[in-house]
């Protein structure tokens, strides 16, 4: 029910609370998952919500109601789940959607349609709809859901209210939550300090342009970055911080996700945007986890060329 993300999507519970409330709802929704773990659980109690005919949003008053099991095995007739049918959402599947939503609703005065993945509607399919998603009959509401709301067609963004849910940090594991906590410095004097110790902006510009390459080409950087970044980051204590500048690298990447301020690289927005557009909140915290484990290994006096080669390996594999 709507209630269980009461704690975890405060904002988006608000905002569709009052709506249900007031009967101000939208004739479309397009809920950005934004890498929260329990997005499409979340589109189901939002149907739930406005599908009952008390405005209900948990079930402590629904006495012998039983629509919203009925909803959860797949057998309630005024909701309505489409998903792509191989790699990308079929013309004949939306076509079939409108002829049955033709009808009036049997049971209350709304029927929904939820599209998962909405970024697998192609041009055709998406034409198929644009009429009936714009201009639906009484009572139709449409739930579209996406992973990446950067490979959404622009039609089909531009007629739904965009829900974004709140990436939940406490969904990741007790240990990365520990390495991100350790990973911000107290106050401004800290980080300036921090990088007056790394040095000169040159080294500052190849842990940037090591990591960019990086996550373009992969593998190949083993041929192309990996000499210059070990004469750059020459003994210990600085490859240590250059560690630890990759670290905080990614860190930023996080914080972009998360639609937090950048931090560290400020100037670096753009590619920051890049990164964060691709890599998922899983994999960006993965990769900072790597970068810990490796870090950890320098003062055991390991070989900088096979450190840096298992670099590049583990966080190609990512």
């Amino acid at each position: 029910m709507l209630d269980d993300f009461k704690t975890e999507q405060p904002i988006i519970y608000k905002v569709l609370s009052n709506s249900i409330n007031k009967d101000k709802i939208s004739h479309a929704y397009l809920l950005e998952f934004n890498g929260y773990q329990k997005g499409f659980d979340f589109a189901i109690a939002m149907a739930k919500a406005l599908l009952c005919p008390y405005k209900y949003k948990n079930n402590s008053l629904c006495k012998n109601c039983s629509q919203c099991h009925a909803i959860d095995n797949d057998n309630f007739i005024e909701l309505k789940i489409i998903e792509a049918d191989g790699q990308w959402i079929k013309k004949e599947q939306l076509e079939e959607l409108q002829r049955e939503f033709s009808k009036k609703a049997l049971i209350g005065n709304r029927k929904i349609y939820i599209i998962k993945d909405a970024e697998k509607l192609n041009i055709a399919s998406s034409n198929s709809i644009l009429k009936f998603l714009e201009e639906p009959s009484e009572g139709i509401i449409a739930i579209l859901t996406t992973k990446n709301i950067y490979q959404v067609l622009e039609t089909i963004k531009s007629r739904c209210q965009l829900l974004s849910l709140k990436p939940y940090i406490e969904n990741l594991n007790a240990d990365t939550k520990t390495i991100l906590a350790n990973l911000t410095f107290n106050n401004k004097e800290e980080t300036n300090a921090f990088l007056a110790d790394l040095g000169a902006d040159d080294k500052i510009k190849m842990v940037i342009d090591y990591v960019n390459f990086l996550e373009k080409n992969k593998f190949k950087t083993i041929i192309y970055k990996n000499k210059n970044f070990i004469e750059m980051f020459n003994d210990k204590k600085q490859l240590e911080m250059a560690f630890n500048w990759l670290i905080l690298y990614y860190k930023d990447i996080l914080n972009y996700k998360l639609k937090h301020k950048l931090y560290y690289f400020v100037e670096e927005k753009n590619n920051i945007d890049a990164l964060s557009t691709k890599l998922s909140l899983t994999k960006i915290c993965q990769k900072i986890e790597i970068l810990v484990e490796l870090s950890t290994k320098i003062k055991f006096n390991i070989n900088n060329n096979m450190l840096m080669d298992k670099l590049v390996i583990k966080l190609g594999e990512e």
